[in-house]
């Protein structure tokens, strides 16, 4: 019969894994007991809860709690350091730890949330991940930049568009100026007061300087023969 403290415990495990957002196993074999308590030092600052554990009892929890693969990265001396916040916390905390103290401590696995185990060597890259805002930062340029290229590629068109609309107004404008030239003038041309005589009428002048031409040579000649009568007739007065 388990016990009450065993059931508690259970319990507990239950709700700590149920919440946490990250759950890393490790093996603390070869581990000292200063060793142990400047490690939890270490993790609380960071945020981190650790904790060691029974492994008959983590696997009750793990089942309890809908995470059986927690059992998985579960073997020999068991020590679990969980996170509620940000995952990438918890795997530096730990990794940065073992590297820094150059510790015996093994890293076994870890589980994000619900999803499947995370190898030791998965855990190692999550740590060094740069810092979340950093990472949203890196991912929020990311997205932009092909929303930039999209933008210039659709407004490119349109700036192209515009510049055929003001050329085109442009060219009808000056269009406009050369038909407005080219009117002026033709009114000019077509002014009755002008000093342009019109075929009619240097066809009329030149009648009448014909007709009165005709009539100057027929009066000549009428008097060339009145005073050829007139000699004539002095002539046989005379006889």
């Amino acid at each position: 019969m388990p016990t009450q403290e065993k059931i508690d415990r259970v319990a507990t495990l239950q709700d700590k894994l149920e919440r946490c957002s990250i759950a890393v196993t490790t093996n603390y074999t070869g581990i000292t007991v200063n060793e142990m308590i400047d490690l939890r030092r270490q993790m609380r600052a960071a945020g981190v809860e650790f904790t060691v554990v029974k492994n008959t009892l983590m696997y009750l929890a793990s089942e309890a709690a809908q995470r059986p693969q927690v059992k998985d990265i579960v073997q020999g001396p068991t020590a679990v350091a969980l996170g509620y916040d940000d995952p990438l916390d918890v795997a530096k905390a730990v990794s940065d730890y073992i590297r820094n103290a150059r510790s015996t401590l093994t890293i076994q696995g870890a589980v994000l949330g619900n999803g499947p185990v995370m190898q030791a060597p998965e855990v190692v890259r999550l740590a060094s991940l740069p810092p979340k805002p950093e990472l949203l930062s890196t991912l929020l340029g990311q997205l932009q930049a092909p929303l930039s290229r999209l933008a210039a590629v659709l407004n490119g068109p349109l700036q192209n568009f515009d510049g055929l609309i003001q050329a085109r107004i442009r060219q009808l404008e000056a269009s406009g100026e050369g038909i407005l030239v080219e009117t002026v003038g033709s009114n000019d041309s077509d002014d009755p007061s002008g000093t342009s005589e019109s075929p009619d009428a240097g066809a009329t002048n030149e009648i009448d300087d014909s007709g009165d031409s005709n009539e100057a040579m027929a009066s000549t000649e009428l008097s060339d023969t009145n005073d050829s009568d007139e000699i004539g007739e002095s002539g046989e007065t005379s006889e």
